[in-house]
């Protein structure tokens, strides 16, 4: 018997400094089997990062055919291709000849220098895609938030995140390797 996804509700409300954005949203993410509470939290950060009425949630790991978020113009253009992990070349060109711009969320500190040496030569070539890495520990506290009705306040400003609910709050430092 397979099992089904967990649903989530997020209720986000977001400031963007960089970007002059002050909204709210209502999300709702499907945590697949295989995920952890970890990499599904990096969505809902991905997403305050990418914020946008266009951004959406796809089935993400449950599918390699898609990103684990997206935006797709009116035409079904993809405009934006978001991974989350340590994708290997040959997913990297796919989404570069797919996307107008790709965005590489990478976590693991233990694999990162491993998976940054093997896509080394490849990623320059890559004009239209930029990495970012989020740290072990980071993760860690960033899991804690995870409810199936989360109420966050997050606030962006140059590459710190802070995020939070009524009880926990915490600062994150997104690292930028591309």
């Amino acid at each position: 018997m397979a099992l089904s996804s967990t649903i989530f509700k997020a209720q986000l409300d977001l400031s963007d400094l960089n970007r002059n954005l002050y909204e709210s949203y209502k999300l709702t993410m499907a945590r697949h089997p295989s995920e952890n509470d970890q990499r599904m939290m990096l969505r809902l950060i991905a997403y305050a990062l990418f914020a946008d009425e266009q951004l959406a949630f796809t089935k993400g790991i449950s599918t390699t055919e898609e990103p684990d978020l997206w935006i797709k113009n009116y035409s079904s253009e993809i405009e934006l291709w978001i991974d989350l992990g340590l994708p290997d070349d040959k997913r990297i060109r796919q989404a570069h000849s797919l996307a107008k711009q790709v965005v590489i969320f990478s976590y693991g500190d233990r694999s990162l220098e491993t998976w940054q040496q093997q896509i080394k030569a490849s990623i320059d070539r890559f004009s239209k895609l930029k990495i970012f890495h989020i740290g072990d520990e980071d993760l860690k506290e960033l899991a804690k938030l995870a409810d199936k009705n989360m109420h966050l306040h997050c606030s962006i400003q140059d590459d710190e995140i802070f995020i939070g609910n009524d009880s926990h709050n915490l600062q994150l430092k997104i690292n930028s390797i591309k």
